[in-house]
This record gives C-alpha cells, sequence and structure tokens, in this order.
C-alpha cells in the first residue's frame, strides 16, 4: 500500500504526563512539533490518573503540568469490565479506543513509545480494525526505548521466556517503521533478538538489522535557549539558591541514576565545603536517599526538591555549576540516551557531569566531564574541576560547543526527520 500524501491525525501512545519520565515528554514535543507542521488533530492515548496513582511510577503535582496546543488532546479510556475481569482491563480500554480511531478512514499515523505494553496495543488495535472491514487508512512507528530491552525482552531471553519475547519482537517488527531511541538501543534489542533466533530458529535479529532506525528524543531547545538572565536569578532567589553556588541533579530517583553516588562524590569534593547539592525530582529512592542525605557529614548543603515544574526547570539549569548524572546500568534500567542531559546543554548552565554507560555519549558527544561508573573518587575530581578549574571564558566557552551539539535533538528537526517518510515534503525543509 502507497503511504499517504498528508496526515490528517496523529496518535501517541504513551506514558504521558503526569509520570516523569523524558519520553513522557518526548510525546508532548512531538505533539507540538504536529502542531506546528500543520496536522490538525493530535491525540495522546495514554491511562488514567488513578491507575498512574496505584502503579509506583514518580509522578509530577498535576497543578504543574502545562496545557497543551490547541489541537492536541490527552486521552484516558476508561477500563473494561468490572473486578471479574482480574487483568488486562485498562488495556483492554486503550485498545477499544485505537480501533474506534483506525476505522473512521481518516489518514493516521499512530506512534507508540515503549514497546510493552504500547505498540502490543496498537498491533492488537490494527488487526481487530482491519477485521471489521471499515477503511482504515493508518501507518505506525514504534519506537523502542531502553526499558523496552532490558525490562521485557533481555529479562525474557534470560528466564527463557520465548513466547513474551516473540510477542515484543514481532509486534515491533510489525510497525511500518521501527526505530530505537539510540544506536546503543538498536545495538541491544539486535543482540536481544539474536540470543532469541540461536535459541529457537527464529530470524528477528535479521529483521532488526535491516528495518530498524535511530530516531534520538524530541526536546523542545525553545523553552531552554535565551532564557532572562533576571528570571533566572528570580527563579533561584525563590528556591535560595545562588548562580553557580550549585550541583544539580534533577531526574527520577531510583538507583540506576547513581544518586547516591553523587551524594557520596559531593562529601568527597573539596568544592563541597563552599557549594549546594540539589537534588530534584521522585521516585522509588527518594525515601533512602533521603535518609542517606541526612547522614552525611555534608548534611546542611544538601537539599531535596520534589516540586520542580517544567516550568521551572530550565532556569535551575541554567543557572548550575554542573549538572549531574553519573548514571549507572542496572538490570532493570540501562540509560540509553539521557534527555535530561541534553536539555541541561541547552540550557547553558555549567558543564555535565556523567558517566560512560548506555547511550549517554550519542547524547553529550565530547562536550561533558565523562567519569567512570561506580566512581564517587572520579565524581568529587570532576566537581572540584568545574569549580576551580575552569576560567569564566572557558566555562563560557563549553557552555556554547554543548549547546550548539544538543540543538540537532530539537523537536521540530526530529520530528521532520522521523515523519519524513510519510510525508515527503518534510525531507526538504
Amino acid at each position: 500500500m502507497s503511504e499517504p500524501d498528508r496526515i490528517e491525525r496523529l496518535v501517541i501512545i504513551v506514558r504521558a504526563d503526569p509520570v516523569i519520565c523524558g519520553h513522557s515528554v518526548e510525546a508532548r514535543n512531538l505533539a507540538e512539533a504536529a502542531i506546528a507542521r500543520g496536522i490538525p488533530d493530535v491525540r495522546i492515548l495514554t491511562w488514567p490518573i488513578d491507575l498512574l496513582e496505584a502503579s509506583g511510577l514518580p509522578l509530577k503535582p498535576l497543578d504543574t503540568i502545562p496545557d497543551y496546543s490547541p489541537g492536541i488532546t490527552v486521552e484516558r479510556p476508561d477500563p473494561v469490565g468490572d473486578y471479574k475481569v482480574v487483568d488486562g482491563r485498562h488495556l483492554a480500554g486503550l485498545i477499544g479506543r485505537l480501533v474506534e480511531l483506525f476505522t473512521d478512514g481518516v489518514p493516521t499515523v499512530a506512534m507508540s513509545l515503549y514497546l510493552s505494553p504500547h505498540t502490543l496495543a496498537v498491533s492488537e488495535a490494527l488487526r481487530v480494525a482491519r477485521a471489521t472491514g471499515l477503511p482504515v487508512n493508518v501507518r505506525t512507528i514504534a519506537e523502542a526505548v531502553g526499558s523496552d530491552v532490558t525490562n521485557v525482552v533481555r529479562s525474557c531471553v534470560d528466564a527463557g521466556r520465548f513466547g513474551a519475547a516473540a510477542q515484543v519482537l514481532a509486534a515491533y517488527l510489525d510497525a511500518d517503521h521501527p526505530v530505537a531511541v539510540s544506536e546503543y538501543t538498536r545495538d541491544l534489542i539486535i543482540s536481544s533478538a539474536d540470543d532469541v533466533d540461536r535459541m529457537h530458529g527464529t530470524r528477528f535479529a535479521e529483521q532488526c538489522r535491516d528495518r530498524v532506525a535511530i530516531s534520538y528524543p524530541a526536546i523542545d531547545a525553545s523553552a531552554y535557549l535565551d532564557l532572562d538572565e533576571a528570571e533566572i536569578d528570580d527563579v533561584l532567589a525563590a528556591r535560595g539558591l545562588d548562580r553557580d553556588g550549585y550541583i544539580l541533579f534533577l531526574s527520577r530517583l531510583t538507583r540506576a541514576k547513581g544518586v547516591d553516588d553523587l551524594i557520596a562524590g559531593f562529601e568527597r569534593s573539596r568544592a563541597g565545603d563552599g557549594l549546594q547539592l540539589v537534588i530534584a525530582g521522585r521516585g522509588p529512592e527518594a525515601a533512602a536517599l533521603r535518609e542517606r542525605a541526612a547522614n552525611s557529614p555534608k548534611s546542611a548543603s544538601i537539599r531535596f526538591l520534589d516540586d520542580v515544574s517544567d516550568t521551572e526547570k530550565p532556569f535551575l539549569m541554567a543557572g548550575c555549576a554542573s549538572y549531574a548524572l553519573p548514571s549507572k546500568p542496572r538490570p532493570e534500567f540501562v540509560e540509553t540516551f539521557g534527555i535530561a542531559l541534553a536539555e541541561a546543554m541547552l540550557a547553558g548552565g555549567g558543564p555535565v557531569i556523567t558517566a560512560d554507560t548506555g547511550g549517554i555519549l550519542e547524547a553529550v558527544g565530547d562536550t561533558a566531564l565523562i567519569v567512570p561508573v561506580d566512581d564517587p573518587d572520579a565524581i568529587a575530581d570532576a566537581i572540584d574541576h568545574v569549580a576551580f578549574a575552569l576560567t569564566r571564558d572557558e566555562r563560557a566557552a563549553a557552555a556554547d560547543r554543548a549547546r550548539r551539539y544538543a540543538l540537532q535533538f530539537d523537536r521540530q528537526a526530529v520530528f521532520d526527520r522521523l515523519f519524513a517518510r510519510f510525508l515527503p515534503a518534510l525531507a526538504e525543509v
């Protein structure tokens, strides 16, 4: 079937706001980019608030979530069935709504972020939609992120659960345009598919090598560029912070983010005597990290923020002495890109400190201070380097170089590259 010469609707299936996750932000950015390119109807299909609240996922305060532009509708389909349906009620609601959107003949692109369960839902909804005999004019994009592999496919391979691994890989390859968020993620997918093929005689890896492309996460660069200097100072003052007076961590509070190593490194740094460490975010490790910090000899200089809004985030990044994310690989999660790193680079604050793991180097290039994984001493040295070794001019030059590198991830550029195969005119933009 030929590609449509227009797109009248974009449907994005994702764990959207209020989930604290770079890919929920990416979904917002792709939706806004679609509106800017003239797609009149954009739907973000996600999960009911009460389900998210019960899930254990880290969530933003609901009153901090900014509005979407006109033309973007967020839908949270109700579950199907009552208590006698033990599982799958919410997934049934999502699939049912997708079937309704897929059977009205409107030229549509459906993009799923996370293979499980979102790509699985799209694959099933398309099967049902085509079985109805109603007009279906839908193309699909399936974006694989790191946890799809580490938390789903890889764990299934390790446990010998062929059927579950095959389901995810088959749904992924069923998409018209399967993409991965980094070269690292693509390699990880192919490696896992190779393992499945060796054990069961399938041919998933060959198809992945042939078809999976790279699409880096989409970031709203405009939110981080040309920030008003007086407004930066006002935002910092409201938090009791000074320009270049703090090291900033802003992400989910999970073991894989390396916050424990950051606290240890801050303790061991000489610069830690005059700086603050600001740890912003929510997540399952919040209580343990607060207890760890309370027992630190520098506890008075370590602050936790759990109410930072998306609008405040760029200003905190712009005013910091350094943004630090010393991520480390864990069985349940590997940093397959590092969206917050690119955001910090766009904001133009102090140098980024991060670790060489997963796809991080694709996010930062050669513009960051790289430390080994699980190495608080190296983190301490990097903090001291930021505080004592760089002149003002060197800091400014480094910030400019980092920003120029990160501009490739601006949402409009990412959207145009991703959708060029569906709208050839975008290839000329």
